[in-house]
């Protein structure tokens, strides 16, 4: 099913017409030739004339078979890959949440890009090869049956010595091949978690680290690959020698036949052993291809594995009823869970829990307690282990899953946008919605004012992840995209954390009226919140272990009662009196299983994703309400240079020249050299083979029988000769290259990535580099350069001493015959050009339009969880598909071209023998020429011919590989703005950790017009704290991103201990800096690797991992844990909670001891139990140190040294909190009333 079978058979029809005319042909007209030698001189200028005029009939019949037979060839390949693409990508966004925990999303995008273009190796045009070679091997027997049956049987008989080695072969590459490309799979899946979370490994200096890492990997596929190359070294000298075996047993039987029996006479030999010749050599060159079979069986295992696997629970099934009425009574019985890649660690135990429809529901308890698993279960992201989730009184795996999905709205804490307008962000919510609803939805989220405000309004571009917006925004619209679906259920979590005190008094009203008539559950929300519930459900350890309202749980001193009095810091806890001050608010998040809330490839691809600061919890959005249209027209203006720059971005870049790509090959130059030996003797092996037949046909005009039999054994036993010589010189050829080969394609790949991460932030800024973008293409382009170096350079010296060879030997024997020929090559030199030329365009214009669907595809599996909690996967199935479709027919241009080409150069060898015939005619019958040397001529021909038509077919590797270079030397040469080296700029000793911002004004790279920063003047003291308050957008994380010397000001100056910082080295200057964001990023290993991660300049020991665990009150929890500090924490921390994740990040910052620290809301995530220890742990390693603190709790902000308050990228007031509060300004107004400045 999965191949055309009318293709199929129409190529396997056009190759067999092909073959018969072209090599039953051949040795008819030698063994008409031969029997024409008593008399050739009669009529042998006109006998050749006549073959002449059969090898042009028979030229045209080559050059249109052979069009047709690699143009429709390579147009099936790019229908089956179009088709295996959309079938592998359709098939990934079907499964299950819980796969999606099992394999890593940066294996999944290598395999999409990597391991298909393997299959299109092998189904491409190899396989029309392959049957060229094959039906020409058989043709060949059957002619050599024809004119010999007991010679052709007694060589054939060596035929299941060579089919056996064959099977051996092509299991073991396959084998081989799988475990590559694991490696390879598993190297992708670092580079996409790196590259997706740069801004975090820069922080904490893990370049080199990371480059390791991903070296670690490529060593591995490296191993595999080069005991590939050793095994098919040795099956290719194996081959070799069996096949020239045979022609010295051949010759040594054939002659007793001629001489002893008289059963064959010489022109039967000639004609037996044309066709052996032919056939036999054909085998030979059809190995090649084996090995690109067999890389391309084991890189479809994994993914027709994937293909035929069914999800155990499909998104795209139809099955399941849907109910008439839907009240909305959801209840858990009893209900089992435990996440299926970490089937040990109970997260459920037993939960009974029910939710009453049109009632609003809080879900509370401490971090990891089991709250968000809930959610996902309602989703059917999962499914329970035991017991069952019941809507209205029905098991939900009994409805349909989308039909369910639909039912279902969900605002995060961290909304994931996706790369498109406003307006679709919002129509993600429900298919079909007019533009008044999603305006209307946009009112009621207090999102329309912000929006109308922007230059596009609802055409707004919101950039990768939504990127381009704040913190603020994106959660206002995510907020619409929820109350546009108009649920039946809602879900929120902590929906208004990221919004100022005035914004989420107004969304939380227009979410209350949400509400009305809808069940809801809550998860941990604002302290307001989770009183206004009409029940609130306390969770520990996997259970529900009270139920209550506000006032009964409070009475009942349990699990709740212990959160409240913790969050209001001993205040009447029962108190209705509305909080005046921004105090902290009830912030926790859990369940085992994180749900990703946010745009892996956003992270790091969005040019404001860390400058916008996320919105705290206490800080309004905008202190001043002219500054809110600025910021927001600037979050416009930056989708919009962005996008410009996406386009002009897209340049077709020029060919590398091959000599730059040989120079990275240069330490491999001893396997090269020994490779190319090995290649030029067996270049050489075939002509010397003709000269040596040509001999054989003399040995039968010799009369003296005993030096008959003298001269044919001498001739047998150098077949033999050259056949040992063959087995040594194959091996060294296929290995050696391979050898060399695999360590090009690592060090290509390893400098790529290390080239990547010695960028500037700002080079990441760009789209065109978005992380799905970079692992497609350090994926595609390492391994496409070997198609001009590395085996295919064995190829070509191996076809070029070929050609040499035989025309040194077609020269000797007649230079005027061979002078005829020779004018026939530039035709073919001609055809290669035009070939290669044609080639690169398309190259160029596929890799950018694959690099397109990579970034496709990138994004909805880093945002799986949201796209299925939409019910979207089939939308980012068909824009997946339609960037498909540029490709796809550039790949059957492409076709057309490479069957063009290939055909011509087919057509011009047998141009070639037609002159070569009739000239040859003259020559014997006017000069005299000796009909043996004709013989040799046109043996020597025939050989260089079969390697002609070879090397035309490397045009098309050719071509790709030198555009997959130019695209890799593009980036190793491009010179950062803001260099790593640790050699360059000033360190010193004494470091102490002063701060001064003198006059920074900024802008992002990408944006030069609009200013970021317009004159910031702030100061810090050694061990003082320095707290940024302001608006989303004012510029607050701009300050630190210039601290971190992500960017470099524009003007102005960052002073450290006095020093500019644009002096000093970047290395050493984030060794001093440590970091706790409120978003932590935590990598896809164990927890001891993760705060290890704190300092990456030495081994750190266990002693020291725990003590800093124990900071950040981490340690009991990890003891709680099977595996204790080896539990693997999965891509982007998803097996623990959010709360779980921050301390983890914290004890990474403790343990670095820097003499810097920044905190970036570091306790927000944390539930209000763990809040207090933990920000006393912080309060401690502020001790000191030099410590700035972004928009942070009261009781940080409060106890700050300096607290700054930022507007409009400019400190417009700052002082102690007694300072500012007596001074009755904006700090005061922010602190008493929440609301902005007028």
């Amino acid at each position: 099913n999965r191949f055309n079978l009318f293709c199929f058979l129409t190529l396997m029809g056009s190759n067999i017409v092909k073959c018969v005319t072209l090599q039953f042909a051949v040795p008819v007209a030698y063994f008409k030739c031969s029997c024409s030698v008593s008399h050739y001189r009669v009529n042998i200028e006109a006998e050749m004339t006549k073959f002449a005029l059969y090898y042009v009939g028979i030229g045209v019949g080559v050059l249109i078979l052979s069009y047709f037979q690699i143009a429709l060839w390579v147009s099936a390949a790019a229908r089956q890959i179009q088709r295996i693409r959309k079938m592998y990508f359709r098939k990934i966004m079907r499964m299950e949440i819980g796969w999606f925990d099992c394999n890593s999303i940066g294996e999944l995008n290598t395999r999409i890009s990597d391991d298909i273009n393997k299959i299109n190796n092998a189904i491409a045009d190899q396989v029309s090869i392959f049957i060229e070679r094959i039906s020409t091997f058989i043709f060949g027997f059957m002619v050599g049956f024809i004119g010999g049956w007991k010679l052709t049987l007694v060589v054939i008989a060596v035929s299941p010595l060579i089919g056996l080695a064959a099977g051996l072969m092509a299991m073991a590459v396959a084998r081989l091949t799988g475990r590559e490309l694991t490696a390879y799979a598993k190297a992708g899946a670092v580079a996409d978690e790196v590259l997706s979370s740069l801004r975090t490994v820069a922080a904490f200096g893990g370049e080199h680290k990371e480059a390791e890492r991903y070296d670690r990997n490529l060593v591995v596929a490296q191993a595999w690959g080069i005991k590939k190359g050793a095994i098919i070294g040795v099956f290719q000298g194996y081959l070799w020698c069996i096949i020239f075996l045979c022609y010295a047993l051949a010759f040594w039987y054939g002659s007793k036949l001629v001489i002893e029996t008289k059963e064959l006479t010489p022109g039967g030999l000639v004609q037996v052993f044309f066709g052996v010749l032919m056939g036999a050599m054909n085998l030979g060159q059809a190995s090649p291809c084996l090995e690109a079979f067999a890389s391309g069986r084991a890189a479809a295992k994994s993914i027709f594995d994937t293909i035929d696997r069914e999800p155990e629970i499909d998104c795209f099934s139809e099955e399941g009823h849907t109910l008439d009425k839907v009240k909305g009574d959801i209840e858990f019985h009893n209900v089992h869970f435990n996440y299926p890649s970490r089937p040990e660690v109970k997260i459920l135990d037993d939960l009974n829990v029910v939710v009453k429809a049109g009632e609003t529901t809080a879900f509370v308890g401490p971090s990891g307690s089991g709250k968000s698993t809930t959610i996902q279960l309602i989703q059917r992201f999962y499914d329970p282990k035991e017991g069952m989730v019941t809507l209205d009184g029905h098991d939900i795996r009994s409805l349909n899953i989308q039909w369910l999905r639909s039912l279902i709205g969900i605002v995060e804490q961290e909304p994931v946008l996706f790369a498109t307008t406003i307006a679709e962000n919002i129509r993600y919510g429900r298919p079909g919605v007019t533009m008044e609803e999603i305006i209307k939805a946009a009112k009621q989220a207090n999102a329309y004012n912000f929006i109308m405000d922007l230059p596009e309004k609802f055409d707004t571009l919101v950039g990768e992840g939504g990127g381009q917006m704040s913190g603020g925004q994106k959660q206002r619209i995510a907020i619409a995209r929820a109350l546009v679906r108009n649920p039946r259920i809602l879900l929120l979590d902590m929906a208004t954390s990221a919004l100022d005190n005035e914004s989420e008094a107004i969304v939380q009203e227009a979410l209350d009226k949400a509400q009305q008539g809808r069940t809801t559950i809550s998860i941990a929300h604002r302290l307001s919140t989770i009183r206004n519930a009409d029940v609130i459900v306390g969770f520990e350890h996997g259970r529900a272990v009270e139920r209550g309202t506000h006032s009964q749980l409070l009475d009942r001193k349990g699990v709740y009662f212990t959160l409240v009095t913790l969050q209001t810091q001993g205040k009447d806890a029962d108190s209705d009196k509305p909080e005046k001050t921004a105090e902290t608010n009830f912030t926790e998040e859990d369940g085992f299983e994180k749900v990703r809330r946010f745009s892996r490839g956003s992270y790091e691809s969005s040019l404001r994703q860390r400058s916008h600061s996320q919105m705290s919890n206490n800080i309004p959005d905008a202190i001043s309400g002219k500054f809110e249209i600025h910021a927001d027209q600037f979050e416009m203006e930056e989708a919009e240079a962005n996008n410009k720059s996406k386009g002009e971005d897209k340049e077709v870049i020029e060919a590398a020249p091959v000599a730059r790509i040989l120079k990275y090959n240069r330490p491999e130059w001893p396997y090269m050299l020994l490779g190319s030996l090995g290649a030029a003797i067996n270049g050489s092996v075939n002509p010397i083979y003709a000269l040596l037949f040509s001999e054989i046909l003399g040995t039968f005009s010799i009369q003296d029988l005993d030096e008959q039999r003298r001269q044919i054994n001498g001739i047998c036993i150098l077949f033999v000769s050259i056949g040992v010589m063959s087995f040594f010189s194959q091996f060294l050829q296929g290995y050696s290259f391979a050898k060399s080969g695999e360590l090009l394609t690592r060090r290509l790949r390893k400098v790529g990535f290390q080239a990547m991460l010695k960028q500037e932030i700002g080079w990441f800024d760009n789209p065109i580099n978005s992380p799905g973008a970079l692992t497609t293409r350090l994926a595609t382009d390492a391994s496409m350069v070997q198609g001009a170096t590395g085996s295919q350079i064995g190829m070509i010296v191996n076809s070029l001493t070929n050609i040499g060879a035989s025309f040194i030997i077609a020269y000797y024997f007649s230079w005027k015959l061979s002078l005829v020929v020779t004018c026939f090559l530039p035709l073919i030199g001609l055809s290669g050009v035009f070939q290669a030329k044609m080639l690169t365009g398309f190259a160029n214009e596929d890799k950018n339009a694959l690099e397109a669907a990579g970034q496709v595809s990138s994004e909805a599996l880093s945002n799986i969880r949201t796209i299925a909690g939409l019910a979207k996967e089939k939308h980012f199935v068909s824009q997946y598909e339609e960037q498909l479709q540029t490709p796809y027919k550039g790949a059957k241009k492409k076709a057309h071209v490479y069957g063009i080409c290939f055909a011509f150069a087919q057509c011009v060898i047998f141009m070639a023998f037609a002159a070569s015939f009739r000239y040859g005619g003259y020559l014997v019958s006017n000069e005299g020429l000796p009909y043996m040397m004709v013989f040799r001529v046109i043996s020597a021909l025939v050989t260089s011919a079969t390697a002609l038509g070879r090397a035309s077919s490397f045009t098309p590797d050719y071509a790709k590989a030198k555009i997959a270079a130019a695209q890799l030397f593009k980036l190793l040469d491009r010179v950062p703005k803001i260099s790593i080296s640790k050699t360059e700029g000033q360190s010193w000793d004494d470091f102490k950790g002063q701060i001064e911002f003198k006059g920074c004004r900024f802008t992002y790279p990408s944006r030069p017009d609009i200013q970021v920063l317009r004159g910031l003047e702030v100061s810090v003291h050694p061990g003082q704290t320095l707290a940024f308050v302001g608006s989303s957008g004012c510029g607050k994380s701009t300050s630190v991103q210039l601290l971190e010397r992500f960017y470099d000001p524009n003007e102005g100056q960052v002073l450290i201990d006095g020093r500019p910082s644009a002096s000093i080295s970047v290395p050493f200057l984030r060794s001093q800096i440590g970091i706790v964001s409120q978003e932590p990023v935590l990598f896809d290993c164990s927890i001891a690797e993760n705060i290890q991660y704190g300092d990456n300049s030495r081994t750190m020991s266990m002693e020291e991992i725990i003590e800093a665990a124990k900071k950040a009150y981490l340690h009991d929890f990890v003891m709680t844990l099977p595996d204790k500090y080896e539990t693997q924490v999965g891509a982007q921390g998803s097996q623990l909670s959010r709360g779980q994740k921050q301390r983890i990040a914290i004890a990474r910052a403790v343990v670095r001891n820097p003499k810097i620290l920044l905190l970036d809301e570091a306790t927000s995530a944390l539930d209000t139990e763990s809040e207090k220890v933990v920000q006393a742990a912080l309060d401690e390693a502020r001790q000191g140190r030099t410590c700035i603190v972004i928009a942070h709790r009261l009781s940080t902000i409060q106890s700050a040294d300096i607290i700054a308050v930022m507007s409009q990228g400019v400190v417009i007031e700052k002082g102690t909190h007694e300072e500012l509060m007596a001074r009755k300004a904006a700090y005061y107004k922010l602190v008493t009333t929440g609301a902005p400045i007028s």
